[in-house]
């Protein structure tokens, strides 16, 4: 009963209307709000890669002018919708407890994922408040994210193109050609060294051999 008290006079500081049928609306936003700053912190030290620029950016989509409850082209919900974003909050929350596990285990990877399964919730609960507003997907705003991050990371390390089949061959010739001048170097260097060493010993015994009969005759 304490808790509930607090969270009602919270509420009332904070100007949010309990008894209010889209309170959903608001809430949706302000949770949404908080786990893409966390995820923007955990990331912004490094380079982020396209799945975490792709993450961040499809709530970035989501949460862009987002309506006020009193808008006009907000709606109100009937019993079955209401059912659909009660369960959609449900399970945004449920992503929510473990986005924050996964914070204290610097699970980067795990963070990127569960930050696009929370996106996805709002999303809906939005959808389901202002039917009107279009929101892209996470395939279209991932599908324009990489091509801009390819991009960018060829600008950083730009890669050499594919090899022709005509210079493949040329950079086998040439190889083919270092090669034979090796080979035929390390030969010339063998053949000079077996021409400057001495006479071999069975070499000297015969000439010393010739000179004493020379002697006798």
């Amino acid at each position: 009963m304490t808790q509930v008290a607090v969270n009602e006079a919270l509420a009332r500081d904070r100007g949010i209307d309990l008894d209010d049928p889209k309170l959903a609306l608001r809430v949706a936003a302000e949770r949404l709000s908080t786990v893409r700053y966390v995820f923007l912190v955990q990331i912004e030290d490094g380079i982020a890669t396209a799945a975490q620029r792709a993450s961040l950016e499809y709530a970035d989509a989501v949460l862009i002018g987002w309506p006020e409850n009193d808008a006009p082209d907000v709606v109100d919900l009937d019993e079955q919708q209401q059912a659909q974003v009660a369960e959609h909050m449900r399970v945004m929350e449920d992503h929510i407890r473990k986005y924050a596990a996964m914070e204290r285990d610097w699970d980067i990877d795990g963070m990127t994922d569960t930050l696009i399964r929370i996106t996805e919730r709002v999303a809906e609960i939005r959808r389901l408040y202002q039917p009107d507003f279009l929101l892209p997907t996470f395939a279209e705003i991932r599908r324009v994210v990489q091509q801009e991050w390819d991009e960018d990371m060829g600008k950083i390390d730009p890669k050499e193109p594919d090899p022709t089949a005509e210079q493949i061959e040329e950079q086998t010739e040439d190889a083919d050609k270092q090669q034979r001048q090796i080979a035929e170097h390390a030969e010339r260097a063998e053949h000079a060294d077996r021409s400057g060493q001495p006479e071999q010993p069975g070499q000297q015994h015969a000439g010393h051999h010739g000179e004493h009969h020379g002697d006798k005759a």
